[in-house]
């Protein structure tokens, strides 16, 4: 008999443990990057979180002797799973001791909640959407995190790998970029010869224009169409976009943030860069992903000061027909200088598709390392 306890997360009470238990396991952790609690208590909040539109969910913790050991979201996402004709459930937020009893447990949780609604698949690490964290670590792990991303201990894709019948389903990777002394010759020349002949435009937004100009929703309506073809991706709904253009844009340092527009078709938007300042040692300093009484400062110091190192290449996308046009050097060619301006020595990409040679391409003019790899698991149920 297996001596460890599934408890189903039922109480806020509950939730708090379930949020606490990740600042536990990596208290002290140089690498690890902490989530804020009041994003992870959003997010996980039914009442705060707009994607319990269609997703539904459970939590679990794992206890052994009386202690918490471990934790797992399971996450139905009913608008990916018809996308993609998939009947899966995600799991999310996992976390364990050095224990195969407790991974195995956890996971076990998930696919019976699955079959109890009849998913016939277990995939993840996956959050409810695209903008939650998404894939296990499974190189890098000497690296320092990013707040949009997951680390793990080296031990969890051991753990998952051990276990049977689960197999890979999509590998990611992230690259570290320098931040060049002076503007790659080659994207000056692209990016002067793509604004003539296609008479694209940079454009820099202010806050009138995004809140009030329609810019904010225009912005993740441009998401949608340049993100649709994603693994596990699910389209927006106007009530996401309301909350991800407060949650990204409300405190945002605009000079970081470019959109490319098209002047021979109404200024359409063909593509945009939203860039934040690196809070991953901020947010180290934010004691269990507390803002009060001191992590605020560190975090303000990073965004608006810009004391920090690097900067997260949060959001870039490019309509497909304006991909093989250059308008990605015109982007940069804004960016780059700005960089230079803060100080910035590296920016950092998001998680890639292995497969997506599109993406990875925009960076060969740049000094590039590739420093983490990714992996999304499934097992059929």
């Amino acid at each position: 008999m297996s001596s460890v306890e599934i408890r189903k997360v039922e109480t806020k009470k509950d939730l708090q443990a379930f949020i606490e238990f990740h600042y536990d396991l990596y208290e002290g952790n140089e690498y690890d990057v902490p989530t804020l609690y009041s994003d992870d208590y959003n997010t996980l909040s039914h009442d705060r979180n707009a994607a319990f539109d269609f997703c539904e969910a459970e939590y679990y913790l794992a206890y052994k002797s009386g202690k918490i050991v471990g934790r797992v979201a399971a996450i139905i996402n009913h608008k990916a799973n018809k996308r993609w004709d998939r009947k899966s459930v995600r799991f999310g937020w996992i976390d364990f001791i050095d224990d195969r009893e407790v991974s195995a447990a956890l996971l076990k949780a998930v696919e019976d909640y699955g079959k109890s609604k009849g998913m016939t698949e277990i995939v993840g690490p996956l959050g409810f959407t695209d903008f939650d964290p998404e894939g296990m670590l499974t190189w890098g792990f000497d690296q320092l995190g990013t707040m949009p991303t997951i680390y793990n201990y080296p031990y969890y894709p051991e753990h998952i790998e051990a276990m049977e019948d689960y197999i890979v389903d999509n590998k990611y990777v992230e690259f570290k970029v320098t931040v060049p002394d002076k503007m790659p010759e080659r994207y000056a020349k692209i990016a002067q010869m793509v604004a003539k002949r296609y008479n694209l435009k940079i454009k820099k937004l202010t806050k009138k224009d995004i809140f009030q100009g329609g810019y904010g929703q225009r912005i993740f309506q441009l998401i949608n169409e340049t993100y649709k073809d994603l693994y596990g991706f699910s389209e927006l709904t106007q009530r996401q976009i309301d909350q991800y253009v407060d949650m990204y844009l409300k405190l945002a340092d605009l000079n970081l943030i470019t959109v490319i527009e098209d002047g021979n078709h109404g200024d359409k938007l063909a593509g945009l860069g939203i860039t934040i300042p690196s809070l991953a040692k901020a947010l180290q300093k934010c004691h269990r992903g507390r803002l009060f009484p001191f992590g605020w400062w560190h975090v303000l110091r990073a965004i608006k000061f810009h004391k920090t190192e690097g900067v997260d290449l949060l959001l870039i996308g490019f309509l497909p027909e304006y991909r093989a046009k250059g308008a990605n050097a015109l982007l940069f060619y804004d960016l780059i200088p700005r960089y230079q301006e803060y100080g910035f020595k590296w920016g950092e990409t998001q998680v890639e598709m292995e497969t997506n040679s599109n993406v990875q391409g925009q960076w060969d003019a740049f000094e590039t390392h590739l420093h983490k790899r990714r992996k999304c698991y499934k097992k059929f149920i």
